[in-house]
């Protein structure tokens, strides 16, 4: 719409800034109230949390309700797994129709369907139900797997965590803080570690190295760097490799494995039957 008249304009346009800047001044005194109410465990843990409010946290990611996006994980050998994978978030309920899974139970032909509603996990070849206990332990694995890594640094500030400065570094030219992230014994089972290289100037994670003690990987770490793209105001790192490492995150000659999530979209207005057999 088109204002003629230059006095009406300029009136609006400084009542427009007060107003502004009025908003700006409550919604700073408003995050500073919030930001006191936290107790940081220390130092690394005010990294983490600053890292997650830069990225988008895990509230406003509930406030999207759901998302859906295509999941391919490629191995060094070329085996390919391709999936269309849907989670809401409050339940975390997790749907993956697989067209094509070289590496994920590669002996079901076809066209492959996993499930998690909320309560009990499932699995479909070409429509039908299978049973094998075998497989479905797999899916009990991929299922929650596939959502933690989508929501994985939302989640690192989940009650439970402990966190540890391991202090700077500085790798291509860039300067990073180190901070390890562990877990609280779980019946003295080894936990995952994840030990973050934040961007000094970004305050985003540019690579970490990680465990999987699911699967005994706990002495030699994994070392996956990232590499972000920006939906709907939160920056996802949609594209990620990774191979082993050690604990100084040397870059070792081996190929890498490669993970690229596309076409991200949230709010799909998901019915939880959807996600049940």
């Amino acid at each position: 719409m088109k204002i003629q008249s230059i006095s009406i304009a300029i009136g609006l346009a400084i009542a427009f800034a007060g107003c502004k800047d009025a908003s700006t001044k409550e919604v700073n005194q408003e995050t500073l109230q919030t930001k006191t109410k936290i107790s940081f465990q220390n130092k690394a843990h005010e990294l983490v949390y600053n890292m997650i409010e830069k990225v988008g946290n895990y509230q406003n990611l509930k406030t999207k309700k759901d998302v859906t996006y295509y999941y391919t994980y490629t191995t060094p050998d070329g085996s390919t797994d391709k999936s269309i994978e849907k989670y809401i978030f409050e339940g975390e309920l997790s749907y993956g129709k697989y067209n094509q899974h070289q590496r994920t139970l590669p002996q079901i032909e076809g066209i492959m369907e996993q499930g998690f509603d909320g309560k009990e996990y499932w699995l479909k070849a070409n429509g039908t139900v299978v049973n094998d206990s075998t497989a479905l332990k797999k899916v009990m694995f991929n299922r929650p797997t596939n959502f933690y890594w989508f929501t994985m640094l939302q989640k690192l500030n989940d009650p439970g965590l402990k966190y540890e400065y391991l202090g700077e570094k500085v790798i291509d030219n860039k300067n990073f803080d180190i901070v390890k992230v562990s877990f609280e014994l779980n019946n003295n089972k080894p936990t995952d570690i994840y030990q973050l290289y934040i961007n000094k100037k970004t305050g985003i994670v540019d690579q970490f190295l990680f465990t999987v003690a699911e699967y005994g990987v706990v002495d030699t770490p994994l070392l996956m760097q990232l590499e972000y793209e920006e939906v709907d105001d939160f920056l996802i790192p949609t594209i990620r490799k990774y191979k082993k490492s050690n604990w100084e995150a040397k870059v070792t000659d081996a190929p890498w494995i490669l993970v690229n999530w596309s076409n991200i979209t949230f709010n799909n207005d998901f019915n939880k039957e959807e996600f049940s057999l």
